[in-house]
């Protein structure tokens, strides 16, 4: 089990506000995101090898979008219903402790893209993703179980992205010898990176 801790937990304010708890997650998914995306063609690159099944570029932005708020849903009927006095002390802590995970996972989940794109650390960001993956499984089932099961089962999508979003890393990451840098033409025809600095 989890610990609640204040100081790494979103206020109380914020995540039984519905309208504050949805639009968080969204709003500084979408700074982040608009702050270190790289230029489509660099996305698109044809010297980046990407793994199979990775979407276009612009299937992200709105799938993040609607994950964004799914999230910020699930932690607002979590916390509005998990700490109502009328409830166990199990049911309490469980929405508390989650709310602590929830804060933490959202803290990982920004530090991806600039991971990724805006320092060039694939595997940092691979490890940031698998991590979001198993934090966000569990409270999946800490919320779905402990407190509500609509506020698990709205992580379901966000928990199924992740794992997908770790391969997509990771095979990224690997087929580009974890180095995403541009390369000049001539080292992409020959599949030299050069050194990594």
């Amino acid at each position: 089990m989890t610990t609640y801790i204040p100081s790494l937990t979103l206020s109380d304010g914020i995540l039984t506000n519905l309208a504050a708890s949805v639009l968080l997650p969204i709003g500084l998914g979408s700074v982040i995101g608009y702050a270190t995306k790289p230029a489509t063609r660099e996305r698109e690159s044809p010297t980046l090898k990407h793994p199979p099944l990775r979407p276009p570029a612009a299937v992200f932005p709105p799938v993040w979008t609607a994950l964004y708020g799914s999230m910020g849903y699930a932690a607002y009927r979590a916390l509005t219903l998990g700490v109502s006095p009328l409830n166990s002390l199990e049911t309490i802590d469980a929405a508390r402790h989650g709310a602590t995970l929830y804060t933490i996972q959202l803290g990982l989940n920004l530090a991806w893209m600039p991971l990724f794109y805006g320092f060039n650390r694939p595997f940092l960001a691979t490890v940031d993703a698998a991590l979001l993956f198993g934090i966000n499984a569990y409270l999946a089932w800490l919320w779905g179980t402990k407190v509500d099961a609509v506020s698990g089962w709205l992580l379901a999508p966000y928990v199924a992205w992740l794992g997908f979003a770790t391969y997509l890393s990771f095979g990224t990451g690997y087929l580009n010898g974890w180095d995403l840098s541009p390369r000049p033409p001539a080292a992409a025809a020959t599949g030299s990176r050069g050194p990594k600095v």
